[in-house]
């Protein structure tokens, strides 16, 4: 692969100092509980909170003044919803329990699956509400089937609380509590508990690094769905490709964030210079201070690839959140039989990656960050636990009592081997 572009370097090191803020809020709220939460939401959202606890009627009302006065965004978030839904619901018919006889006789084996009892999702606040956040994680968990379902959102600027869009996206979706709450003290109070906020048992949903850092202290105490970064998108491209098309889904990739990674694998010089050309042309009438324009400029990447072998190779490696592949038809089942590391896959030219941001089914809660060589996208397994059983008759504990003893006394367990020998 050779670099046509590179982003910048990144600093070294690990930033203690947001590993102490982020304990330092955490043990607060551990401590102070629903008054320490409400002194941080002051402390850092600057809004006054009688309770972070947000009324079934306030999300009511706000879902009937948003229909009342955009009807096309309700309609919308509908739409949404019952797409991110039913590819959920597919995903866990795919999920069976299992019971079945082992050649040993008397030996019945199996595991049922079980929902997570309590969830709790985060919704970010970013320059614009993010309505899309909460339908990807409430309806997927409820989707699943888990009995309680609680969300929260930092209050939004102007709001005084949780953007009325959200609020409405949150109705929509099902959530059975929703809080006005974000960042560290949040987490802690999803993992500990806070007043109106009881303790959950798995916490989903990307957020800032601060977010981010609480679920990586509070796991343990409760699960979570992964550790998300700053978003990615990967575009493998061939000389089919419209180079217009590459410019705009690299950019939308880059107006995330000024953090948001976007790269372009393409196999000829021609389609780099028409890329190239038309970036130009769309970030010279953008803000040239937007968060579109620096992410480019900072962590934007092109590279020639001799062939889509090399590309394939070079996005294994990368393990991007969201993969586009632009090729000629003829390539794509090779192409999709070689790739094997990304969070989620977009392929064709009529596959821009937004349409998985919002309504196409499938989550955007995906993994960042290389992870994805390990981790899946939120989905309805998330939500599931495994859970294992064995019956034995008589005839079964005879059969497998000695070579288990045996295996006892290698490990120096001799109350392991008398709890099977007593029976026999």
């Amino acid at each position: 692969m050779q670099a046509v572009k590179k982003a910048a370097a990144l600093p070294a090191g690990e930033d203690a100092a947001l590993k102490a803020a982020v304990a330092a809020i955490i043990a607060g709220v551990k401590q102070g509980g629903e008054r320490a939460l409400l002194d941080y939401e002051y402390q850092f959202d600057n809004v006054h909170l009688e309770s972070v606890l947000v009324e079934k009627a306030e999300r009511q009302a706000a879902l009937a003044a948003l229909k009342a006065s955009e009807p096309a965004t309700v309609d919308a978030l509908y739409f949404a919803a019952e797409r991110i839904g039913e590819f959920a619901q597919k995903q866990k018919e795919c999920l069976l329990p299992l019971h079945y006889q082992s050649p040993i006789p008397g030996l019945e084996l199996g595991h049922k699956l079980s929902p997570v009892q309590r969830c709790g999702c985060y919704v970010p606040a970013g320059r614009h509400p993010l309505p899309s956040s909460a339908l990807m994680s409430v309806v997927t968990a409820k989707a699943a089937g888990v009995p309680y379902v609680a969300a929260c959102s930092p209050p939004a600027a102007g709001f005084g609380g949780i953007h009325p869009a959200v609020l409405a996206a949150l109705e929509i979706a099902g959530a059975d509590d929703v809080f006005c709450m974000g960042g560290a003290q949040a987490i802690a109070a999803f993992a500990y508990g806070a007043g109106a906020v009881s303790p959950v048992d798995i916490i989903v949903g990307p957020g800032s690094r601060y977010v981010t850092e609480a679920k990586r202290q509070v796991l343990g105490e409760v699960g979570i769905d992964g550790l998300a970064g700053p978003s990615e998108v990967l575009i493998i491209a061939d000389a089919t490709a419209r180079a217009d098309c590459i410019a705009c889904d690299l950019l939308a990739q880059a107006e995330h964030d000024p953090a948001s990674k976007a790269v372009l694998a393409a196999t000829g010089d021609a389609l780099i210079h028409a890329v190239t050309r038309e970036l130009a042309d769309r970030l010279h009438t953008a803000e040239p201070d937007s968060a579109m324009a620096r992410a480019w400029e900072q962590n934007g990447e092109i590279y020639r690839a001799d062939d889509l072998n090399e590309a394939a190779a070079f996005a294994n490696a990368m393990s991007p959140e969201h993969l586009e592949l632009l090729v000629a038809p003829q390539h794509e089942a090779a192409m999709l039989a070689a790739l094997t590391s990304y969070g989620s896959l977009f392929v064709g030219p009529h596959a821009p990656v937004a349409l998985g941001d919002f309504v196409s089914g499938p989550n955007h809660i995906l993994p960042t960050m290389r992870t994805a060589r390990f981790a899946s996208g939120l989905w309805a397994g998330t939500f599931l636990r495994v859970q294992f059983h064995q019956h034995v008759s008589p005839a079964a504990l005879a059969a497998l009592a000695p070579p288990c003893i045996h295996l006892a006394a290698v490990e120096g367990l001799p109350a392991h081997a008398d709890s099977v020998k007593v029976r026999l």
